[in-house]
């Protein structure tokens, strides 16, 4: 949350500067002076003292529904004194996404009266902010999901009567990613880069991917004692479908060869996460899909659609490649392959739709077309 400044610069009066602690809360100094004031030790220790106190927020205004919500300092976000369930709930890379996300809806309407929030109205003036934001279309979806989140919040509170955020479309056309995976071909690719970059590293969280369908920060933190002797058994970080489901994934052959190998590389005293950095330390979740990425750019891997537009693979598309197998190779039903991945049955059935359903359709169409084309040419044979 930002410190804010107000200028103040009246005809025949000196120019005089407010600090608040952030926006909405309290009068930190004032001070009388044509430039924009530094901070002083004394004025981050009246921050700090702001930001712990909850009642220097107005509570008549949204700012205390969001601080109810979620607390100001990112430290106490697992403190149940200062965080609500449902925010203490979302995975921590969800967390730290979306603060950026509330510090603009604070600025926006975080000094109002919360009962603005029940005025239908409000759906054209959120409508109006995402559409400010459009230059940024992934950015702005986000933006109105986390202020849909929080009026869900403080409508189940009963602070306000109705979530006008609930149902606004996104502006995105590009988040259905469900028919982007990787092909063997663009995995040999990304091989062949990281190597060619000295990054062999990056190969591990790709092949450890193929063979898991983890999620990103579920691969960088796997544990050893995670793997037994039958399965890896892994509460999923981040929450499909309102929740966190349990990853039950098989030691199949081609998951085995993949952690023998993994279980040879350097490690620092102590680490216990199967994919380890060239220091031998556990990833970040950032950390590794910025290097991955780099190693994907380089190599250019991209999607190529029907109309010709591309599209980069991202390392969560692997997850598509892994159910796929599940479903042909292995011939798990939906509902199997769902709690292999922590995914929702549903997410899996389409995934079935697109890659399995249909390539069985068309390779029995081809098979008929074939029997046909070699009754034809036998009887033709016969009637000579």
């Amino acid at each position: 949350m930002a410190v804010q400044f107000i200028k103040s610069a009246r005809r025949g009066k000196p120019v005089t500067w407010y600090i608040y602690a952030f926006r909405g809360g309290p009068l930190i100094r004032k001070v009388e002076q044509p430039r924009k004031p530094t901070l002083t030790k004394a004025d981050h220790t009246a921050i700090a003292a702001a930001l712990a106190d909850d009642r220097s927020v107005n509570p008549q205004t949204f700012c205390s529904i969001i601080r109810k919500w979620c607390p100001a300092n990112p430290q106490d976000d697992d403190n149940e004194a200062k965080a609500s369930p449902e925010w203490r709930a979302l995975a921590r890379s969800t967390r730290r996404n979306w603060r950026g996300h509330i510090d603009l809806i604070e600025n926006r309407w975080g000094k109002f009266p919360t009962a603005i929030w029940n005025d239908p109205r409000m759906v054209a003036k959120v409508v109006k902010w995402r559409d400010e934001r459009a230059k940024t279309p992934r950015s702005a979806d986000v933006g109105v999901t986390v202020l849909s989140v929080l009026l869900e919040f403080a409508r189940l509170r009963g602070y306000i009567a109705i979530n006008v955020a609930r149902e606004i479309p996104n502006l995105y056309k590009g988040g259905d990613r469900g028919e982007i995976v990787w092909t063997a071909d663009d995995i040999a690719k990304f091989e062949a880069k990281a190597h060619y970059l000295k990054r062999p590293h990056l190969i591990d969280a790709l092949r450890l991917a193929a063979v898991t369908g983890l999620r990103r920060e579920d691969l960088v933190s796997l544990t050893w004692d995670q793997i037994g002797e039958f399965a890896i058994v892994k509460k999923a970080l981040k929450r499909s479908r309102g929740k966190r489901r349990r990853a039950v994934i098989p030691l199949t052959p081609q998951l085995e060869t993949v952690l023998a190998d993994l279980r040879t590389r350097p490690r620092a005293s102590g680490v216990s996460t199967v994919l380890v950095n060239t220091r031998g330390r556990p990833w970040t979740g950032d950390g590794l899909g910025g290097s991955f990425n780099r190693i994907r750019d380089a190599a250019d891997i991209v999607h190529i659609d029907e109309d010709g537009n591309r599209r980069l693979k991202h390392l969560h598309d692997v997850r598509g490649t892994f159910c796929t197998m599940l479903l042909t190779e292995w011939e798990l039903t939906d509902q199997e392959a769902a709690d292999v991945m922590s995914w929702s049955p549903e997410r899996v059935a389409s995934i079935r739709k697109v890659y399995v359903d249909h390539k069985r359709v068309v390779v029995a169409l081809a098979e008929r077309i074939a029997a046909k084309q070699v009754a034809k040419q036998s009887g033709a044979t016969g009637r000579k």
